[in-house]
Formats: structure tokens, C-alpha cells, sequence
């Protein structure tokens, strides 16, 4: 049985190499040639792109959507989901949820890869069942990282549970390409053995490794891997679609996909690349084995280095890396994934920037160690946690729970204020209520492109 391939190249990839501003009118010129491939899927909605589009590219990411459906109507679309966050930073209440989900089906999502950045179910199992309710394809995700607690047990216990709450395969993600050959291939195998459903690997080229874990992935059983194409691939991105292909051509793991017309697919994406060469960071680019270090996933370590230029720190850059894995583990363990990832980034850089450790903490760090944002994977640092919250009590359960329903209010304030012209307005304003009014007014304008040669 050969391997099946999720392409990320209009999604993860340009989140991952240039800040997510691949626009629409970029991809459609490609669409059919990418529809006729045979991927199993094509990642192309959610994650960073939903705000991404409306904050700097005056899109509608709903109509991103509509149009790529209409373009590609064979070849799943799958979008990113980060649980209880949607594609935003906090926890919404379930009706916002709900409707999201039935929305995103309706405009064309087909497969949601659901996660949640604690790896806690509670904040996975109303998005699942929304998607359920749907008929559409659900992958539960367990994010793969290194600790103490995050063992192979763990990752199968949370694998069960997943597929018993209906999930239809199964995604390990490997946010910052920390995944080994050995690790894959001792992971795949004691899922493959307690799982019935498919198993999809998801991994960066951070450190360099991935391929090499890919193909210890396919030995072990690996159903499905994901892939970008060659002009978006590499550093931060995924490993290249067209390199895989080959390799696994002729084996038992043939993909079946042909060489030719991905050649063609990444003629095209040269081009694209060269439009936007300004935006790739050269950081992003090349391997980087301080990963095993920070466990900084790629985006993140940008984004850091911008704040502390803002401040005119950059030269505290590597001592903001060393307190990066000391914040974490005060912290429980989180996987760096969005919002955790910004959530210990910020920390640790208030901790070196004033030169006393929690001196002050960010709303979200408190947020956190009451609970907010769901249990953590080991119990948070005792004496740091009271230095934090005092006297406060952290809040038992769910954390949703403590949200009331709030789509009728979010409507009548929308209606007020004259932004609704159709019912995914709602939604997009729900997700961002600071931002959306301006963009669905119509008085945004798309950010210059800069580096157009």
C-alpha cells in the first residue's frame, strides 16, 4: 500500500517562509494543475491565514475559500484548527465554534486537522463533534514535543482517546521538526499497533531531519505525509513534495504521484517565490540544530527577533533563547505551539529585557496558570505559580465551560454598527472584534508588496 501525500504549500509553507502572504490570485493561475496531482489533500485554509488575509491582504478568507473550492472541486481541502482558538489566540464560546465549523463546511473545508496546543482533548471535543455532525473528515492531532512527560504512552493514550471520540485518522505534529528517525519509528509503530485509523506525519525541516524521519515513518506504516513543494520547502517549511515522490517511487511505498506534472507545479512556484523573495528570512531557510536546544519552532524565533529589534535588545537575543526552555518548564511543559509558544516567548523575553525572573508577567501567562487555557502537561513550577496568580484559584474543568454563548450579542453589535452583509460576517467578526469592523466596512487596503522585482 503506497504512501498518500498532504501538500502544504498553500498554507503551512508560506506561514512558515514568508509570513503568510501568498494572496489568492497567486494560487488560482495553478489550481487546476494542482487539483489533477492525486494528493490525498491540499492544506490551504486556517492556521495564520485567516487573519493573515484579512489584516494584510484585504482578503476575505471566506471567499479564499469559495474560490479555491471552485478551482479544485477533486482534491480535499483541509484547513488547520486550533481547537477551542478556532483560527485565533484565545478560547471562544461553543456556539462560535459550532458555527465556524458549519460554515467552513458549507464554503468547502473537507478534512480539519483539529489540535489543541496542550494536547488537551477538552478543548478539541466540540470543534470534533461539529465537524461530525457535518459528515466532514476529522483528524485529531496529537502535537508531538520533547519533556519529561511527553512519552510514547502518553502520545498512544491520547491517540485512543481520539479515535474513540470519532476522528477519522490521526496527525502527529511536529511543530518544530524535533521528530528523529528512531523517535518517528518507535511513535508510528505503537500507534500503528493500538489505532485502527490512519496515521499522517506532520514535521518541519528545522533541524534538518525530517527527511530522514519521513522515511523511518513510511517503514514503520505511516499512512499519510505531508509535503511542500520544492520553491516552498525546506527550513521552517515541510520536506519537498517532488524529493519524496522520487524517493519512495518503485518501492513499496510508491506514492503513485508522477514526477512530471509536480515539475511543472514547481516551475510555477519558482516564479512565485522570486515575486516574494524580499518577505524569506534567511534564518528560516537553512537547518538549524539548536532546535534540539530552544525547541523554538521556526516562525516564533522571527517574530522574537523582531520584538527585541523594536526595543533595540537584539543583542539579548541568545540569552532569550537559554530562558526560553526555563519559562517552559516553570510552565508545565507546553508545547511551542500557537498560543503557548507566544505565551512563554513573551515571558521570557519580560524576564532577560528587565533582569528579574516574572517581575512581570503577561495577562496571558496569568490567564494560563489559572487555567484558562486548559491543564497542563506536567503541574506547573508550585512557587512560581503563587509569585503569579497569589491569592487566586485556578478554575477546575473545561475551560470553554466558563464562556456563555456569545453569538446573539456579537450579532446585535454587528447589526448595529451595519457590518453584516452575510452570515459568515458574524463569525469573522466573533473571531476578530477589533480588526473586523474596519475590514468588512471595506477600509482596509492591501499592504504594498515591496518586493515585486
Amino acid at each position: 500500500m503506497g504512501i498518500k501525500i498532504t501538500d502544504t504549500t498553500l498554507r503551512d509553507a508560506h506561514q512558515s517562509l514568508m509570513a503568510t502572504r501568498m494572496r489568492t490570485a497567486d494560487i488560482l493561475p495553478i489550481a487546476k494543475e494542482l487539483d489533477q496531482i492525486g494528493f490525498f489533500s491540499l492544506e490551504a485554509w486556517g492556521g495564520a491565514t485567516f487573519d493573515s488575509c484579512i489584516r494584510f491582504l484585504n482578503e476575505d478568507p471566506w471567499e479564499r475559500l469559495r474560490t479555491l473550492k471552485a478551482h479544485i472541486p477533486n482534491t480535499p481541502l483541509q484547513m488547520l484548527l486550533r481547537g477551542q482558538n478556532l483560527v485565533g489566540y484565545r478560547h471562544y464560546a461553543d456556539d462560535v465554534v459550532e458555527e465556524f465549523v458549519r460554515l467552513a463546511i458549507k464554503n468547502g473545508v473537507r478534512i480539519f486537522r483539529i489540535f489543541d496546543a496542550l494536547n488537551d482533548i477538552r478543548n478539541m471535543t466540540t470543534a470534533i463533534h461539529a465537524v461530525k455532525k457535518g459528515k466532514a473528515h476529522v483528524q485529531g492531532v496529537i502535537c508531538y514535543t520533547v519533556s519529561p512527560v511527553h512519552t510514547i504512552e502518553s502520545f498512544v493514550k491520547m491517540g485512543l482517546e481520539l479515535e474513540e471520540l470519532g476522528c477519522d485518522s490521526l496527525c502527529i505534529k511536529d511543530m518544530a521538526g524535533l521528530i528523529t528517525p528512531k523517535a518517528a519509528s518507535q511513535l508510528i509503530s505503537a500507534l500503528k499497533k493500538a489505532v485502527p485509523i490512519p496515521i499522517d506525519l506532520h514535521s518541519h525541516c528545522t533541524s534538518g531531519l525530517a527527511p530522514f524521519s519521513y522515511m523511518a515513518a513510511a517503514q514503520a506504516g505511516v499512512d499519510i505525509l505531508d509535503t511542500a513543494l520544492g520553491p516552498f520547502s525546506g527550513g521552517t517549511s515541510q520536506p519537498p513534495t517532488e524529493s519524496l515522490v522520487a524517493a519512495l517511487q518503485g518501492t513499496e511505498f510508491d506514492t503513485g504521484l508522477a514526477l512530471e506534472p509536480l515539475a511543472k507545479l514547481s516551475a510555477y512556484f519558482t516564479g512565485l517565490r522570486e515575486k516574494y523573495h524580499v518577505l524569506f528570512d534567511p534564518i528560516a531557510e537553512r537547518p538549524d540544530i539548536n532546535v534540539f536546544l530552544h525547541q523554538i519552532p521556526g516562525g516564533m524565533l522571527s517574530n522574537l527577533l523582531s520584538q527585541l529589534k523594536e526595543q533595540n535588545q537584539s543583542g539579548k537575543y541568545n540569552e532569550v533563547l537559554k530562558e526560553i526552555p526555563r519559562v517552559r518548564q516553570d510552565l508545565g511543559f507546553p508545547s511551542l505551539v500557537t498560543p503557548t509558544s507566544q505565551i512563554v516567548g513573551m515571558q521570557a523575553v519580560l524576564n532577560v529585557l528587565l533582569g528579574k525572573r516574572y517581575a512581570r508577567v503577561s495577562k496571558e501567562v496569568k490567564e494560563y496558570c489559572l487555567g484558562f487555557y486548559g491543564k497542563t502537561p506536567a503541574p506547573i513550577d508550585p512557587e512560581i505559580k503563587k509569585k503569579i496568580i497569589g491569592k487566586e484559584i485556578p478554575i477546575e474543568g473545561r475551560p470553554a465551560d466558563q464562556i456563555k454563548p456569545q453569538l446573539e450579542d456579537l450579532r446585535k453589535e454587528a447589526e448595529q454598527m451595519g457590518i453584516l452583509k452575510k452570515e459568515e460576517d458574524l463569525i469573522t467578526y466573533a473571531l476578530y472584534p477589533n480588526v473586523a469592523p474596519k475590514f468588512l466596512r471595506g477600509e482596509f487596503k492591501e499592504e504594498v508588496l515591496q518586493c515585486a522585482k
